[in-house]
């Protein structure tokens, strides 16, 4: 139960730790019922295996994504962002851009709240339009199928980090070099990333820019 004498960012890991909790309860139950209904429970040995081959990569991304998350997005965007997911490709840009807006850092209490709001209208949202695709998408199958449309659709990713990129590139010329080039080698010459890897990468190019930024700031070049 909530204290009186809280402080914002006391409710913040309060209530932010009750829902991250609930969320993880809530999803391990889905698995849990289905086994339950429909008389298949899961077999110990091939879930143990599973575990063994999956678990550490995200245990590694999530421990990364905290640590490169949080300071971008605050407490409080960081704990609604990992119970509504799409952070890299949704809550982050959505939040830097208000953050930039707004004119104020991510670990001030004006940006916690600028943060967060921006991240929460982003989830109401993603659900809205979630909801009116699922009503919609029969009707609208023909017109979304259509070839004039798909290159459009092809590009909308794209054009959204392209968007942000110039902002954030034009204000920190100096510092956007390394990343790119380091992106750009990647990609370029290690086939088997692709866009089911943005997860690791955004967390590893953030830590190179950090460490790069490091290194530039100390011979006076930043």
């Amino acid at each position: 139960m909530k204290k009186a004498n809280m402080t914002y960012m006391d409710s913040v890991h309060h209530y932010g730790r009750i829902w991250n909790l609930s969320m993880m309860v809530l999803l391990l139950m889905f698995p849990a019922a289905v086994s339950i209904i429909f008389h298949a429970p899961a077999d110990g040995k091939g879930l143990l295996m599973g575990l063994i081959a999956t678990a550490p990569m995200y245990w590694a991304v999530g421990f990364i994504e905290t640590l490169t998350y949080v300071p971008m997005l605050g407490a409080g965007g960081s704990y609604l962002s990992f119970v509504t997911g799409n952070i890299s490709n949704l809550k982050l840009p959505c939040a830097l851009n208000a953050l930039e807006q707004a004119d104020v850092k991510a670990n001030s209490e004006e940006g916690e709240i600028v943060s967060t709001v921006a991240i929460a209208v982003s989830s109401i949202v993603t659900t809205v339009i979630i909801i009116l695709g699922v009503i919609l998408i029969i009707p609208l199958t023909p017109v979304l199928e259509s070839p004039a449309l798909a290159p459009a659709f092809a590009q909308i990713l794209p054009a959204l980090f392209g968007g942000l990129g110039v902002v954030f590139i034009s204000k920190n010329t100096k510092l956007s070099i390394a990343p790119i080039c380091l992106m750009l080698v990647l990609f370029i010459f290690v086939p088997a990333l692709n866009s089911s890897t943005v997860g690791i990468m955004v967390p590893v190019s953030v830590l190179f820019t950090v460490g790069v930024a490091r290194i530039l700031y100390k011979k006076g070049i930043l």
